[in-house]
């Protein structure tokens, strides 16, 4: 049964293969067939009414009527080139004549009435079979005669190809001149433009590899260029002369190139290079070694054996590559770039033929102008795999920022509400400490005065319980009051009071500050600190008068440092009686001692709130109150614990 379910899966799975495979197919078998006959005809025209074909050839000694286009025999005939001679007639009439050679292989030599009027191997450039370079030459007007004129070619050939001769043309440098300019449009000027072109995209790529070195697409893209830009520009080596062995060599590195575009789709299309791929490198690499060890002519003949060859191969392999990704992808990339192959391999096979003598009056290399329009391809598909790339990242930075205006916008509500929310939290804290404060202070004291009031008490009692309360409330307000963290102004205001409390009972207050700044600046001191730290103060001094019987009160603030920085200390010392132990029992009545124990856990309650340490000392020569304020005040009064 699961035989038959995975046949049935894959039905569907091959009519998609098929469906998308058979279009493309006859897609590519219309491109070449556009190609063949765009080879044919555009091929450019030369003036035949100067044509010069009939000659007379001297080829390893012998001598034999030949029509032009010709193959010579020998493929090295450096030492006794093969020499055609032909006549043309020329009228005194015609200014300007010239002589026009739009093919030939590898150098040729023209004399005019046994005077050399053109020798091609002063031009590089004229010795490159891949760049049909033709050649045109003025004759001196006074070299020709009226009537036949004798006309010599001589034919340098250092192989491995035979030695090739086109038709020669003979005329009027004005009807000549456009053919020759169309030729060099053509075979010279746009190979030139499309490699210096190709070395612009080596460098972009090569940056574009080096920003991002987790995509080697780019720089096996990059290498493969660089191969074609130095076969391009590396002149060629022109015997006799010694030449560089790494000349000759990078003139034959095109199946090292041709392999690095197959690397270059396997990996632009998403296949996974195999581990057999590395055989490919082999034949360049073997023309390579041997042509650097061995020099010329040995990287021509091996090219030929083993490079051409190679390059169908990498052709071959492309085209199969980019059918199975316009298969998998259906997109623009892929059907560009496989246009592209078809058409650089229709210019192989026919470079092949020629290679071959099968098209035995054509000898015109375009494989290597026809990469330059793969080139323009690859660089189309990357392109528009780049803008493609930009216009992703363009939408996803807009919705990015809709969103991050989305969420700001959350933010600042969610920021609005929480304000509202701690500062209704904050204004509930302080009505409730202050309610609290009211309570304990003011509203006991209101307590006691109704209760006086009530019991029949002596206005003096009254009165004295009013100014209690009317002292208790005038603290909260003052320490209601913005001092900015100093909590000197606050103790400021309480050493007047206090000073005020103490002048009935006859009870001197000394006030000493031991340090210039004082206390410390808290820029955390908050209104609820302030009233804890004066009703420290209060409970120290009123201690001091009611229970110790004290005649001298001394206040000593200063500022302390340690290892963990400055800190505030405040000293609150009497000369009263002092207390009877550790109990703070009181040596008078019973009573006196209990109210005097609730006021000291009172304090103690009150530092633990601020975050202060509060330490007390009593002995029969007084009571000593220090408080050593904290570094940085608590936010809320939770630290009483």
């Amino acid at each position: 049964m699961s035989e038959i379910a995975a046949k049935t899966s894959m039905r569907p799975r091959r009519r998609l293969i098929v469906s998308r495979l058979v279009p493309y197919l006859l897609l590519q078998a219309l491109i070449v067939i556009v190609t063949v006959l765009g080879l044919r005809l555009l091929q450019p025209g030369d003036p035949e009414d100067f044509a010069v074909s009939d000659f007379s050839a001297r080829e390893d000694g012998t001598m034999r009527a030949v029509t032009l286009p010709h193959f010579t025999a020998s493929r090295y005939s450096l030492a006794d080139p093969p020499l055609y001679t032909g006549a043309f007639t020329f009228r005194r009439s015609d200014a300007g004549w010239s002589v026009y050679l739009p093919r030939f292989s590898n150098a040729v030599e023209v004399a005019v009435n046994g005077v050399v009027v053109l020798d091609s191997r002063r031009d590089a450039n004229a010795n490159r079979p891949d760049r049909n370079t033709p050649q045109i030459a003025a004759i001196p007007s006074s070299l020709p005669r009226d009537g036949a004129n004798d006309l010599t070619v001589r034919l340098f050939v250092w192989g491995p190809l035979k030695g090739f001769l086109d038709t020669v043309y003979v005329g009027p440098d004005a009807a000549l001149r456009p053919a020759y300019e169309t030729r060099t449009l053509l075979f010279v000027t746009l190979p030139v433009v499309f490699s210096a072109w190709q070395s612009i995209l080596a460098v972009i790529l090569a940056i574009m590899w080096l920003m991002r070195r987790h995509e080697p697409v780019y720089g096996v893209l990059a290498a493969a260029m660089v191969l074609g830009v130095v076969q391009a520009f590396v002149p060629p080596p022109v015997p006799p002369a010694t030449t560089s062995r790494l000349a000759a060599v990078l003139l034959a590195s095109a199946p090292i190139e041709s392999a690095l575009i197959v690397v270059f789709g396997m990996l632009f299309f998403g296949w996974r290079w195999p581990r057999y791929g590395a055989l490919l490198f082999v034949p360049g690499l073997v023309v390579f070694v041997v042509g650097l060890i061995g020099g010329p002519p040995l990287p021509r003949i091996l090219f030929l054996v083993l490079g051409i060859p190679t390059v169908g191969l990498c052709l071959f392999l492309m085209a199969c590559v980019t059918a199975a990704a316009v298969v998998r992808r259906q997109d623009a990339a892929s059907f560009t770039i496989g246009c592209a192959v078809t058409i650089v391999l229709v210019c192989w096979v026919q470079d092949m033929l020629t290679v071959l003598e099968i098209a035995t009056n054509d000898r015109i290399f375009v494989s290597r102008l026809s990469y330059s329009a793969m080139l323009v391809a690859i660089g189309a598909g990357l392109t528009w795999r780049f803008a493609r790339a930009l216009n992703q990242v363009d939408s996803f930075a807009g919705q990015l920022v809709a969103r991050v205006g989305e969420a700001e916008e959350r933010l600042k509500a969610s920021f609005a509400r929480e304000e509202a929310r701690a500062r209704a939290a904050a204004l509930a804290n302080e009505r409730t400490r202050l309610m609290r404060d009211l309570h304990d202070g003011l509203g006991g004291q209101l307590v006691s005065i109704v209760a006086l009031s009530e019991r029949g008490h002596e206005g003096a009692t009254i009165t004295e319980a009013a100014r209690a309360a009317l002292k208790d409330l005038r603290l909260v307000i003052d320490s209601m009051d913005d001092i900015g963290g100093d909590l000197m102004l606050a103790l400021g205001s309480w050493r007047e009071r206090a000073t005020a409390q103490l002048r009935p009972h006859d009870i001197a207050l000394d006030w000493r500050v031991a340090t210039p700044q004082g206390l410390p600046l808290h820029p955390e001191l908050r209104p609820w600190h302030v009233i804890q730290i004066v009703r420290i103060l209060d409970e120290a001094v009123t201690n001091a008068v009611k229970h110790a019987e004290a005649r001298h009160i001394a206040v000593s603030i200063e500022t302390l440092d340690d290892d963990h920085g400055p800190y505030g200390v405040i000293s609150v010392t009497d000369d009263g009686k002092g207390f009877a132990g550790k109990g703070f029992a009181l040596a008078g009545n019973g009573a006196g001692a209990g109210q005097t124990a609730r006021g000291l856990r009172n304090m103690r309650s009150r530092a633990a709130r601020c975050g202060a340490v509060l330490d007390l000392s009593s002995d029969v020569s007084g009571t000593r109150v220090r408080l050593q304020l904290p570094r940085r005040f608590p936010d809320s009064d939770a630290a009483a614990g």
